[in-house]
């Protein structure tokens, strides 16, 4: 067998990516697919779409190789996390749109658990914090607004499961409904020391357990592909939420080593090793893969911390304020201005994520003055990315109590020399980006590769792992506490705004 297939399906994208035995990129596909935008802080997707989408692609990169899927040694999933989708067992078909990880509709309810002094105790069993980010909410409210839902879900009629499960559901052709550790952990309903759906959180929540997927290791065989989707059947062996399969795309294997991704969001997580830690500082803590790096498969955890608007603040200033025509330009406009002129623009457009936890901040631009070109904004749209994420990093050493030495990256955004540069001076510590910045997908494929001995061990990947570039830290420690103290001002004005 000559390549590991990924499956990379993305928050406003899937994408399809072949991998050869040195981790190197060999074919790739990727189409974009619709945002639903149905009322103010709603984010909906068509499941049905995600799939064909995902499935063109698929095909498009197998095809191409000369024995096709017989060329093809198994299948690894990262996918978009906590975006819930329900559907017909019978008929494989969505009951209603998919609710996406950015969707606020049911923040009233979460800020209720909150008010009733829940947050504790659902983060005690979880590591998450009772926010409309997660799956739990979005799943209650399907079973209560689609007609008829909740019925049948009791009666095992419908099924639920994040994009991996839909993916892997559609794929087997309706023979597999399964997640893996690291997906569930997202969900508000999966206990993270015992490793299982938790009867008190479903309770809670008002979840029959009827419609829960089965939880599998990260790494290892759950099925085959339907021969007919790719003219043989293929092993599906990785499955991993997005970010985590960066943490293990980036051969961040031991306890510290941290990555932040820059896609749609922005995700920082650490290995924390064998244990969960409980935040201290409104970091989450999660699953990060089962297995497979060890004969025993046990379980490593990690400390993250979210930033809902990275990429997508760079598709509002195309889409929305249609100030650049595509996404390359942002570069070159920001650094046409040597400074943002006082301008700090907060991306709250879906609230604010660690370490604040709002979700009823939005967007909000300051400093401007007749000077403020659009330049400006966009150099503040880039700094806000780069800001963001210095908030968490900041809550990360805490939490761990490790001095975090350097920073790897990936992701689209990794791209933009700018904005590392940028990343580097507000966290005052290199930043490093590797050779491959693919490394969600790389990711998956590796947890596939390791479950099916394409690859035989983790020594391995890691020996494969280098740098392209190291970006260090330049801006003075004086001016750096006082841009991030300045930025903090910006944040506190944007907190709460749709309570008002």
């Amino acid at each position: 067998m000559d390549h590991i297939l990924s499956l990379d399906q993305g928050t406003t994208s899937s994408r399809a990516i072949l991998f050869d035995r040195e981790g190197r990129v060999v074919r790739t596909a990727q189409r974009e697919f619709r945002q639903f935008f149905p009322q103010p802080g709603w984010v909906e997707h068509d499941a049905n779409e995600i799939w064909q989408t995902q499935q063109a692609v698929m095909r498009e990169v197998v095809d191409g190789l000369p024995r096709g899927a017989a060329g093809v040694a198994a299948i690894g999933i990262a996918n978009q996390r906590e975006t819930t989708v329900l559907w017909d067992r019978a008929t494989s078909e969505p009951v209603a749109p998919a609710i996406v990880w950015q969707d606020r509709r049911t923040a009233d309810q979460c800020a209720a658990l909150r008010e009733r002094g829940k947050a504790g105790w659902i983060q005690s069993r979880t590591g998450l914090l009772p926010d409309a980010y997660f799956s739990a909410t979005k799943l209650a409210w399907l079973l209560d607004h689609v007609p008829g839902a909740r019925a049948r879900a009791e009666q095992g009629e419908l099924a639920f499961g994040t994009v991996d499960c839909w993916l892997v559901w559609k794929l087997t052709g309706g023979r597999v409904h399964a997640t893996d550790a690291s997906n569930a952990s997202r969900s508000l309903l999966f206990n993270l020391r015992t490793l299982n759906w938790d009867p008190a959180l479903l309770r809670l929540f008002d979840i029959p357990a009827a419609v829960l997927p089965h939880v599998v290791p990260s790494s290892g065989v759950l099925g085959e592909s339907d021969p007919a989707l790719l003219g043989a059947p293929v092993p599906i062996a990785g499955l991993a939420g997005d970010q985590q399969a960066a943490l293990f795309g980036q051969a961040c294997f031991a306890p510290g080593m941290a990555k932040n991704t820059y896609g749609t969001g922005c995700f920082m997580l650490m290995n924390t090793g064998a244990q969960p830690v409980t935040s201290l500082h409104q970091l989450l803590s999660t699953v990060a893969w089962q297995g497979p790096l060890d004969q025993a498969h046990r379980t490593a955890y990690a400390l993250e911390g979210s930033v809902f608007m990275a990429g997508a603040t760079v598709q509002w200033l195309r889409d929305g304020l249609q100030i650049i025509r595509n996404a390359d330009e942002m570069g070159p406009l920001a650094a046409s201005v040597d400074d943002t002129g006082d301008v700090y623009l907060v991306p709250a457009f879906a609230g604010l994520g660690t370490p604040d936890w709002d979700g009823h901040a939005r967007g909000t631009l300051v400093g401007m003055t007749r000077g403020t070109t659009r330049a400006h904004i966009a150099r503040a749209a880039l700094e806000a990315i780069a800001l963001q994420t210095a908030d968490v990093f900041d809550a990360m050493a805490a939490d761990s109590g490790i001095e975090l030495k350097e920073l790897r990256v990936d992701g689209g955004a990794s791209r933009n020399d700018l904005l590392m540069q940028m990343q580097a001076d507000f966290l005052g510590v290199p930043v490093v980006r590797p050779r491959i910045t693919e490394t969600t997908a790389l990711g998956a494929a590796c947890l596939a590769g390791l479950a099916t001995g394409y690859w035989q061990g983790p020594q391995e990947l890691a020996a494969r792992s280098s740098a392209d570039r190291r970006f260090e830290p330049l801006l003075a420690e004086g001016e750096r506490q006082r841009r991030l103290a300045r930025w903090r001002q910006a944040v506190e004005r944007a907190k709460g705004w749709a309570q008002s």
